[in-house]
């Protein structure tokens, strides 16, 4: 007679497993995306790609459009606790702040040029970008109000401008050709934040 117990064992089990098959989806769709652009990609080549039936990747997600948005934001999460370990790897509030910029920054210009113009516009719109800006936002903001009670930079403009301040500036380094004028641009980027003399 069946008890409803369900060992916990079973359940991780299952678990993991479908975690894998999400992963396994999105990074299918991605690759086919990259591959042959947005609007070529149908949800039964990714079924087949990824090795399941097209009932089971209904399962998981109802189109396209969601599977690369989960993928995105996959993609943009895993960017988020990079900085927080490059942040808790540095010793002093200025070094902090310095490794977190100089890691936003490389991101960025490694990222650049990985999406199409299509791509581009599905992926930077909605709610979910908006959320991990304003947690990007947030996590700036605090570093920056965590080196201005520390004394290492400016203590006279709101540390939330800063953020914005420092954000825009490092867009740059999408456009930048080396690594090397990344560096040059967070350094640049952080005599910005210096107190007045």
């Amino acid at each position: 007679m069946y008890i409803g117990f369900v060992p916990s064992r079973w359940t991780e089990t299952v678990e993991t497993h479908r975690n894998d098959v999400r992963h396994a989806i999105m990074d299918t769709t991605a690759a086919l995306v990259a591959e042959q652009g947005l609007l070529s990609v149908t949800m039964s080549e990714i079924a087949e790609k990824t090795g399941i039936g097209r009932a089971t990747l209904y399962k998981y997600f109802p189109e396209v459009e969601a599977i690369l948005i989960a993928w995105h934001d996959r993609h943009i999460t895993g960017h988020l606790h990079h900085l927080i370990e490059v942040r808790d790897d540095a010793d002093d509030p200025g070094e902090k702040l310095e490794a977190v910029l100089e890691g936003y920054a490389l991101h960025s210009h490694e990222s650049r040029g990985h999406h199409d113009t299509e791509l581009a516009a599905l992926l930077h719109r909605g709610e979910h970008v908006a959320r991990v800006e304003r947690q990007l936002n947030d996590f700036i903001r605090d570093l920056l109000t965590e080196a201005a009670r520390a004394g290492h930079i400016r203590d006279d403009v709101a540390s939330a401008e800063l953020a914005a301040y420092c954000l825009h500036a490092l867009a740059a380094a999408r456009s930048l050709p080396s690594t090397a004028a990344v560096r040059r641009l967070v350094q640049i980027t952080l005599a910005g934040l210096q107190p007045p003399r």
